[in-house]
C-alpha cells in the first residue's frame, strides 16, 4: 500500500498562506477540528510548500504572531512511498503528519489517523496485541483542577491528554488538547494573568494552584476558562484490555473519533494505547 492510497489529497486540504497570523491558524483549527495546517506561499503564481503550524506551536509560542515564525519544518514523504515506511518515519521523528510533496509542490498529507484507518480496514498488519504496544506512563489530573492548570500539565507532560481521576483515584474521564482548544477564546490585547497569586508561605491549596495556573496561562491572545476540568472532560470513556489486537483498537479509535484509550485490567488502569502506538506494531 502506498502513501497515495491513504493520504488526503491537496484538493481536500485547508492551507494558510504566508503572510498570515496566528489567528488565521487558530480559527482554522477551531472551525475544522484540525490539529495542524500546512503553510504555503505564492511564488510567481505557483503555490510552494513551506511547512506546518500545529496546535502545539500556538500554545508553545504564545507571543509570536507571524505565521512564518510559527511554522516548523517536518519530515515529508512522496506519494509512491510505502505506507509502512512512512509510518516508521512518523514514529522515529515523533511527527503525527507527513506532508506529501513533489518537489516544492504540496500534493497531500498523510496523518497518523490515515495509517490507523488502514490498520482498522486490514490493509496493513494489525494483529499485534495492544498489551505489547501500550504506553505504561500515564498523564493524569483531578476532576477539580482548573482548566488552565490542566492545559499546562498536558503541555509539560508532552502528551496530548490527561486521564481525569476523582477523589477515590478512579477514572472519571479524559481531557485532551482538543477539548481545551474547543473552549479557548481568541481575545484582543494582553490576557489577564489572574487577580491574585498565592503567598510564598501559603499552604498548598487549589486557590494557590489556580493562581499559579493563571500565571502560566500560555496566551497573549488566547483565553482558557478557569473552571474545573470536570466541565470539559469526556466522561463516557472507551477502554480496552491487553488481549485486543491493534486492528480491533484501531477500529475503536476510528469509530469513536478519538486518539487514545485507557488500557485496563478489571478496574486497574495499566496504561494508555495511543494511536501512534499502533504504528509501532507494523
Amino acid at each position: 500500500m502506498n502513501v497515495a492510497d491513504a493520504m488526503t489529497p491537496r484538493s481536500e486540504l485547508v492551507v494558510v498562506e504566508i503572510p498570515g497570523s496566528r489567528n488565521d491558524v487558530l480559527e482554522y483549527i477551531q472551525d475544522h477540528g484540525f490539529s495542524s495546517v500546512p503553510v504555503v506561499k505564492d511564488v510567481d503564481g505557483d503555490e510552494v510548500y513551506r511547512g506546518l503550524v500545529t496546535r502545539d506551536d500556538l500554545i508553545d509560542q504564545p507571543d509570536e504572531d507571524q505565521l512564518a515564525l510559527l511554522m516548523r519544518e517536518v519530515p515529508t514523504a512522496a506519494a509512491d512511498d510505502d505506507i509502512v515506511d512512512a509510518a516508521r518515519t512518523m514514529v522515529a521523528e515523533e511527527s503525527r503528519r507527513l506532508p506529501v510533496v513533489d518537489g516544492d509542490e504540496l500534493v497531500g498529507i498523510l496523518t497518523v489517523t490515515d495509517v490507523v484507518r488502514a490498520i482498522a480496514r486490514g490493509e496493513v498488519d494489525g494483529e499485534t496485541r495492544v498489551g505489547d504496544l501500550a504506553t505504561p506512563e500515564i498523564n493524569a489530573t483531578h476532576t477539580e483542577t482548573p482548566l488552565p492548570v490542566a492545559e499546562r500539565e498536558i503541555a509539560l507532560s508532552g502528551v496530548p491528554y490527561a486521564v481525569v481521576l476523582d477523589d477515590d483515584a478512579a477514572i472519571a474521564g479524559m481531557l485532551t488538547e482538543v477539548d481545551v482548544l474547543e473552549v479557548a477564546r481568541v481575545v484582543e490585547g494582553e490576557a489577564s494573568t489572574g487577580d491574585s497569586i498565592a503567598e510564598e508561605d501559603s499552604e498548598w491549596s487549589w486557590e494557590g494552584i489556580k493562581a499559579t495556573g493563571a500565571r502560566y496561562l500560555p496566551t497573549r491572545n488566547v483565553e482558557i476558562p478557569a473552571e474545573a476540568v470536570r466541565h470539559f472532560m469526556t466522561a463516557d470513556l472507551v477502554t480496552v484490555n491487553a488481549t485486543r489486537t491493534a486492528k480491533e483498537v484501531a477500529q475503536e479509535l476510528i469509530s469513536n473519533d478519538i486518539e487514545q484509550v485507557p488500557l485496563v485490567s478489571g478496574t486497574d488502569l495499566d496504561g494508555i494505547v495511543r494511536d501512534v502506538d499502533l504504528l509501532e506494531g507494523l
